[in-house]
């Protein structure tokens, strides 16, 4: 058996997973369902943990052409406007030897894409993977591809299928997501076309109760990502409708959308609800999740392993979703740089007993700034209190961005 993978899955997990096992040379193949790739999703950030792989991948020159490069992140209150904590993240670079940046997701997923290709990676579209199965010797893909019914077999399987993952079902069978029952509404708008007061360079939190905004800068600092993490209904149905909870880039009418909106921004201060009157064209994410991983075997078992959020799944509040993956595609490489097709299993061990804490953390971590974020009554008090008095400090989290995972 050669040093050959499968990668089922063409997002930002599978192509970093692709691309770094093709560096650490292995031969691998991607199979992505979508017929062809579209400019989808929103912003996403990524701290120093992920842009220091990145460097490492000589992708740098890549990112920060399409990049932006906040100095600050701020913490604000909803109601009144005021500026309760703000973190420094322009010193990224010397605290944590690289820097911290948001971009637009699509931007992120072209760049892998094209260094994907540079390093020989076979990215297949419109290529359903619908089972796997393995052996002592190898691992085989069941996949549907222009009408036909494939296998395709190697020493490696990846199932980095993402939230929903089918082959994260056949390998744990741990049932589907749950609704948390808030809902991320998410819009795109141009700096220019907003009032100078409203334009921003760097990363705000508007903390209120049981919603919160967030707003950034992505392509190269020319358009402003927003997004309100409300409780919200879901499309027409209820929290068991699968389809509903899948439809992760859905528009509901504007007038709809609207009214939710008002809804969840009552009592906001004029300067937010100028912003979110400013966005158009708004999309909906039901934000779905399970409880953080529980041991290794969540993420490899013999000759498949599971990556990003086909292994953990990750709520919005810590940003590190995309991040995980990366983090997970670098542990990976490093585990097979070395490896024979003979020992993959034994590979794929050492990486989920490398990544699965991390993991576990990083996902409880996000639970409970979500729960800090939208906070009620006194919490909520207390909470802002807090980042009046110490903010920078309850902010800032070391232990993510340093080299916790390798």
């Amino acid at each position: 058996m050669t040093k050959s993978l499968l990668i089922a899955g063409g997002g930002i997990a599978g192509l970093a997973a692709g691309f770094a096992a093709a560096r650490a040379g292995w031969r691998a193949t991607v199979f992505e369902r979508v017929p062809e790739f579209s400019e989808v999703g929103a912003g996403v950030q990524l701290g120093p943990n992920v842009t220091r792989i990145l460097q490492a991948w000589d992708l740098g020159d890549a990112f920060k052409q399409v990049a932006a490069f906040p100095s600050v992140l701020q913490a604000r209150s909803m109601s009144t406007g005021e500026v309760l904590a703000t973190l420094s993240i322009k010193d990224a670079t010397g605290r944590y030897g690289a820097p911290y940046v948001t971009l637009h997701r699509a931007d992120l997923h072209g760049l892998l894409l094209q260094a994907a290709h540079s390093q020989g990676v076979d990215v297949q579209s419109d290529a359903v993977v619908s089972r796997f199965a393995q052996s002592t010797q190898a691992a085989v893909f069941d996949v549907m591809q222009d009408g036909q019914a494939q296998q395709h077999t190697a020493a490696v399987a990846v199932a980095a299928d993402g939230v929903w993952s089918p082959l994260r079902q056949q390998l744990l069978g741990d049932g589907l997501l749950a609704f948390t029952g808030h809902i991320a509404y998410r819009a795109l708008v141009a700096q220019s076309d907003l009032p100078a007061h409203l334009r921003s360079q760097d990363i705000s939190v508007w903390m209120g109760s049981q919603t919160h905004v967030v707003s950034y800068p992505v392509r190269s600092g020319d358009y402003l990502n927003v997004v309100c993490l409300a409780e919200g209904r879901l499309l027409d149905a209820d929290a068991h409708n699968l389809q509903a909870l899948q439809t992760w880039n859905a528009q509901k009418s504007e007038s709809q959308t609207l009214v939710e909106l008002h809804h969840a921004l009552r009592g906001a201060c004029t300067t937010l609800t100028d912003l979110m009157a400013a966005c158009r064209d708004w999309r909906l994410w039901p934000l779905c999740g399970r409880p953080p991983m529980r041991g290794a075997h969540e993420h490899a078992q013999g000759r498949i392993v599971l990556v990003g959020d086909a292994a953990h799944p990750m709520l919005p509040y810590l940003a590190q979703g995309a991040g995980m993956a990366i983090e997970d595609a670098s542990v990976l490489a490093a585990q097979l740089v070395e490896a024979t097709a003979n020992d993959v299993p034994q590979r794929l061990k050492n990486f989920a007993q490398a990544r699965w804490q991390r993991n576990a953390r990083v996902q409880a971590r996000a639970v409970r700034n979500g729960h800090i974020f939208h906070a009620t009554g006194p919490l909520r008090v207390g909470r802002d209190m807090g980042l009046r008095v110490i903010g920078a400090r309850l902010m800032d989290v070391p232990w993510l961005y340093g080299d916790g995972h390798r």
